[in-house]
């Protein structure tokens, strides 16, 4: 009776092993360049960054399985600097993103904690600035957040599985205000189709005070002042809701991929947050964005890319921005590379700030004149 009882447990604890296995993982990458720029705020500036092609990072990543195409999941992700050790993200420890949640094999994902909204997660992948051409290479002031500089907090999210090519999700973060529901309050949908060469996806965000939600949600962010700072866009901080209605598709054929992305911004209700900039207050300033990008397959190690991008201002104001991107990008291993960029922005009509609009490259200090020219060289290497 006692053997019998021993096998039993011995048996009991190899099937509990056999559907609670555990893994965690440490992953990262570290970014660092040289970058110049002809005109920073007036001077010819020269200096080493970091997180250009990628933001450098560190992270955890675990799951549990619990039997039955059931799982557990987290991720703890922290941004860094590698020319200074700094933390990114307005200083916070895991400002990258940090979430627990349960998978499904038949259905999807459920998650909740810090988390890239439904625009990232379906369309970044079609932009060149998130592919080859650095984050300089995003669309300006990043306005449509495809190039991912602004994260959710408070999220749920859901993405489903993929059917026939076609997956979906959805968003929505909770604004913790008491008494106000719509306070702060974001959400999102998403979906795409994958079939071979051809990939489509579509995207829709709706942020509630994006100066504080979207833009000022880290640990260092202004609660009073504004947490926008591109000329793009600062002069609508105290807008009331930013809305991004977006569509990429790209095409492989052979060693060429050709991409196209859309997007319409918009601030509406600017005026609406007292004691921030107001620029066309009781409006609503609208942007078009359209990008055309190239990328060539030279050899398995060498991708070369090309880029231009156009944004329109309307509605409150006229600005317009034309950009030109110009990479390469070339693999010493599948986990080191080294990439060169060129970039070249003209702005013209009137911007944010309701002056004459100088050209303003994503996370570079602004030009005095309508023209902006930077140059990246890197190495990234992943772990």
């Amino acid at each position: 009776m006692k053997n019998k009882l021993l096998i039993s447990v011995a048996a009991l604890a190899i099937m509990g092993t056999a559907h609670a296995q555990s893994t965690v993982t440490l992953y990262g990458l570290a970014d660092a360049g040289f970058v110049f720029n002809n005109n920073s705020g007036g001077s010819q500036l020269y200096s080493l960054a970091s997180g250009n092609q990628q933001g450098s990072r560190w992270g955890l990543r675990g799951r549990e399985d619990l039997g039955g195409g059931l799982k557990t999941i987290f991720v703890l992700e922290n941004g860094f600097s590698v020319v200074n050790g700094k933390l990114g993200q307005g200083n916070d420890e895991f400002g990258r993103q940090a979430y627990v949640g349960i998978g499904s094999d038949r259905i999807g994902t459920l998650t909740l904690g810090r988390q890239y909204d439904m625009v990232v997660d379906y369309l970044g992948r079609f932009e060149s600035g998130t592919q080859w051409a650095t984050g300089y290479g995003a669309h300006p002031g990043d306005l449509d957040n495809l190039d991912n500089n602004n994260r959710v907090n408070n999220a749920l999210k859901f993405h489903s599985q993929t059917y026939a090519g076609f997956s979906a999700g959805a968003l929505y973060s909770l604004g913790g205000v008491a008494g106000d529901a719509t306070r702060n309050q974001i959400w999102s949908l998403g979906a795409d189709y994958n079939n071979g060469p051809l990939s489509l996806a579509a995207a829709y965000l709706n942020v509630r005070d994006p100066n504080y939600s979207f833009f000022g949600n880290n640990s260092s962010s202004s609660t009073t002042g504004s947490n926008m700072t591109s000329l793009v866009y600062s002069g609508y901080a105290s807008a009331k809701t930013q809305q991004v209605i977006a569509a990429a598709g790209a095409y492989a054929l052979g060693r060429s991929t050709f991409g196209a992305t859309y997007s319409n911004t918009q601030f509406k209700n600017i005026g609406a947050e007292t004691g921030l900039a107001a620029t066309g207050r009781g409006g609503s300033a609208k942007f078009h964005n359209v990008e055309a990008n190239y990328r060539y397959q030279v050899t398995p190690a060498l991708v070369l890319g090309v880029a231009w991008d156009y944004t329109h201002g309307y509605g409150v104001n006229d600005a317009t921005y034309q950009q030109v991107n110009l990479g390469a990008d070339y693999f010493l291993s599948k986990r080191t590379d080294i990439y060169l960029v060129g970039l070249y922005q003209h702005a013209s009509g009137t911007d944010s700030t309701g002056h004459a609009a100088r050209a303003n490259l994503n996370q570079l200090t602004a030009s005095t004149t309508s023209n902006q020219t930077a140059a990246i060289a890197g190495i990234r290497m992943k772990f």
